[in-house]
């Protein structure tokens, strides 16, 4: 059925439940699994420059330490399966964009992430990057509630 499932993890217990669920999935039907984390990039708008150097490389820093944390969770919960799994982060301000562009490059045949926890007025603004998954990515979207 499925050969390789893409996980993008935001570190949140619902992106971990997702995972949880493509991890039982792959292991019955003997896939594996891509975890996947986007990091958005640094903004912010500044007089002082020389200060933005520094500023931004902490951020940096942090966001990939983070990002390493998130993907160790979901390979570790693979292994402990027994299911393959890769894991890559990567930095973008459109996450739903890298997620179907990574899908699409590694020929993933299913895509299982958590519903977003946005209501109301934020989510109806903002949107949801699931969302916004389900309408461009060309595989199937397992959204996990």
């Amino acid at each position: 059925m499925f050969k390789h499932i893409l996980v993008p993890t935001d570190g949140s217990e619902l992106s971990i439940r997702a995972a949880a669920t493509a991890i039982d999935l792959a292991r019955t039907c003997g896939a594996r699994i891509l975890a996947l984390h986007v990091v958005p990039p640094f903004h912010t708008i500044s007089y002082m420059a020389e200060m933005l150097a520094a500023t931004e490389l902490a951020y940096t820093q942090e966001s990939i330490a983070r990002a390493e944390r998130f993907l160790a969770e979901v390979r570790d919960r693979a292994a402990k399966a027994g299911v393959p799994c890769d894991s890559r982060y990567l930095l973008d301000e459109q996450p739903h964009k890298v997620i179907a562009r990574v899908a699409g490059e590694n020929h993933c045949d299913l895509i299982v992430m958590g519903s977003h926890g946005w209501r109301g007025l934020n989510r109806l603004l903002l949107g949801s990057e699931t969302q916004k998954v389900l309408l461009t990515a060309e595989p199937p979207v397992l959204v996990c509630h």
